[in-house]
């Protein structure tokens, strides 16, 4: 394996990005809310205008997209100064090998780049490699759950839940970190 690099997609760059997360729902379909088949019938129009409304981060390996995670920088979260994290996916073979380490380092900083206080990452309680991973990184649970969101399943018919996880982009005396 090569060096790993990370990189911000442009708004223009939306086809490549639908690329690699329609791979992520047909190789991971468990993790995801969505479907291949319902995001394969998206119009270019829905593609485009989900670059406008969040930041996305991809890991390659020379030309290879390994991995990506998206930044949503508006207000989703409910709360004031926080984006969310979402989306994030490894290629399986490159997991356990830092790559979503790099994602998470410049999704982080593509938060503060923004001005973003904090971010919001949303982990299934029963996915315990998830939340020592978020845990390792510096996120800390929170004491607020959602049922899991489960396709197909009403959410009164879920049997998991999801704790929301946060990660402050400040220090304590509020000036934004560096990486």
């Amino acid at each position: 394996m090569s060096e790993i690099h990370v990189r911000v997609l442009d708004q223009d760059e939306w086809a490549t990005y639908r690329d690699v997360r329609l791979r992520a729902l047909r190789e991971s379909p468990e993790a995801f809310v969505a479907s291949a088949e319902e995001e394969e019938a998206f119009a270019d129009e829905v593609w485009q205008e989900r670059m406008k409304r969040s930041r996305r981060v991809l890991a390659l390996d020379g030309d290879e997209v390994v991995g990506v995670v998206s930044v949503g920088t508006g207000h989703r979260t409910g709360i004031p100064g926080a984006g969310e994290l979402f989306g994030l996916w490894v290629d399986p073979p490159r997991r356990g090998t830092g790559v979503a380490r790099k994602l998470m380092e410049k999704a982080a900083k593509v938060g503060r780049e923004v001005g973003l206080k904090q971010l919001v990452y949303w982990v299934g309680t029963d996915n315990g490699r998830a939340v020592a991973f978020a845990s390792s990184f510096g996120f800390r649970p929170t004491d607020d759950r959602r049922p899991m969101r489960i396709r197909g399943v009403d959410e009164e018919d879920a049997d998991g839940e999801e704790m929301m996880m946060v990660y402050p982009l400040t220090d304590t005396g509020g000036v934004p970190t560096s990486l």
